[in-house]
């Protein structure tokens, strides 16, 4: 086997062609557009370079067979918050072959060490975790947007590699054919009633406002999560920028507090429901292609990727009222029939609370795991978030 560096034209064209094989014949799979993934892939476009590395590979079998692919990275402002300097590996796909997998892992393993790190974890994303992160273990079903898929076979390659389990995320699903429970929609009336709460859908001629607003919220929702760094705001105007074909601006919601922000919730339609069609490309005929399978509302799915709410206005019901808004905007438009809710870490069990508070029923499993390099033995979890952020905050704020 012979395992290449990408670096040139060809090489990056192998790289994509590598998941066509290994899924050629997997109906669920979703081919991801080739320019978003090299987006990830570009210090020009994606803002972790200025704090990071990345590089990739492909695989190879004697007979100049392309079999798989990888790629390893790190991201220098929280590789060095944990117990151990520790990276990532991702973006990996592979035939049914053990020996593939393990000369794949062994090239990841091998580059991180040489830059200093004693772990890494994996499969995840050289971005934030609402993308690629995870290997999917139950729930072998369409893929929503961003959403790790994968054979069932990896999981076994990466847990006789010696990755151990780090954390788990579930997704669940909502059908938005079957009512909310009632005891939720009367916390709801009451909530959007009280005067001192007002909500906005995201507007993009005020972006740069709702893009303030996201990252109050998110700096001090998510302050108490393990190995926290504050959001980029430049990461963020660009990821919104770079989506504004498939959002839907009434899919976005703002919650304030005496005109004060403090809680959001962020969902894209399934763009995976279109791209199923466009074999990875976004030439002019699948641009148009797209254009029309959008308007034939192809698109029946959506999928919420991030809630968040400050810790002084957590168990004030906040959410529901939320979703008492974004359940009206659904009412106009009936053809979605299904949101997907994900993902929730197995560290967040108040965001798991609130799947279930709304009726939504298991999906998926994806399981992010960690590989120690000199102590197999180790064994790592990510730790829980308090219960009570809300109580926390008033402590730490005293």
């Amino acid at each position: 086997m012979q395992i290449t560096e990408v670096k040139t034209d060809k090489d990056v064209k192998a790289f994509h062609k590598v998941p066509e094989i290994v899924y050629k014949n997997d109906s669920n799979w979703v081919c991801q557009l080739e320019s978003e993934i090299e987006k990830i892939f570009s210090p020009e476009m994606n803002v972790f370079f200025k704090n990071g590395e990345a590089t990739r590979w492909i695989l190879k079998n004697d007979n100049g067979e392309l079999i798989g692919r990888v790629a390893a990275f790190i991201n220098k402002n929280k590789a060095y918050n944990y117990t151990q300097p520790t990276g990532g590996m991702g973006f990996f796909e592979c035939i049914n072959d053990e020996k593939a997998a393990i000369k794949l892992f062994n090239q990841s393993e091998s580059w991180l060490t040489e830059r200093g790190m004693q772990a890494m974890d994996g499969p995840i994303n050289f971005g934030e975790n609402d993308n690629y992160w995870g290997l999917l273990v139950e729930g072998f079903t369409h893929p929503g947007i961003g959403m790790q898929y994968n054979p069932p076979y990896y999981q076994k390659f990466f847990e006789d590699y010696g990755f151990k389990f780090y954390f788990e995320q579930v997704t669940n699903h909502l059908d938005l054919t079957v009512p909310f429970p009632e005891r939720f929609w009367k916390i709801a009336d009451w909530i959007r009633q009280k005067p001192i709460y007002s909500f906005e859908h995201i507007n993009f001629k005020e972006a740069d406002r709702f893009i303030n607003d996201f990252k109050i919220v998110y700096d001090t929702a998510w302050q108490f999560h393990e190995n926290f760094t504050p959001i980029n705001k430049e990461m963020l105007k660009r990821t919104l920028l770079n989506a504004k074909d498939i959002i839907d601006e009434e899919f976005i919601w703002f919650a304030y507090q005496d005109e004060k922000p403090i809680a959001f919730l962020i969902m894209f339609p399934d763009v995976n429901q279109i791209l199923k069609h466009l074999n990875g490309k976004l030439h002019l005929w699948n641009k148009l292609k797209f254009l029309y399978l959008k308007q034939k509302k192809t698109m029946t799915r959506a999928r919420i990727t991030i809630m968040g709410v400050v810790p002084h206005a957590q168990k004030s019901g906040i959410e529901s009222g939320i979703f008492w808004h974004l359940n009206e905007v659904m009412k106009r438009k009936p053809w979605y029939t299904e949101l997907e809710l994900s993902w929730v870490g197995d560290f967040n069990p108040k965001m798991r609370a609130l799947h279930e508070a709304v009726g939504a029923k298991f999906a998926k499993k994806h399981i992010t795991y960690r590989k120690i390099f000199n102590d197999e033995n180790k064994i790592q979890r990510s730790t829980i978030i308090p219960v009570d952020t809300k109580e926390k905050f008033v402590k730490e704020n005293k």
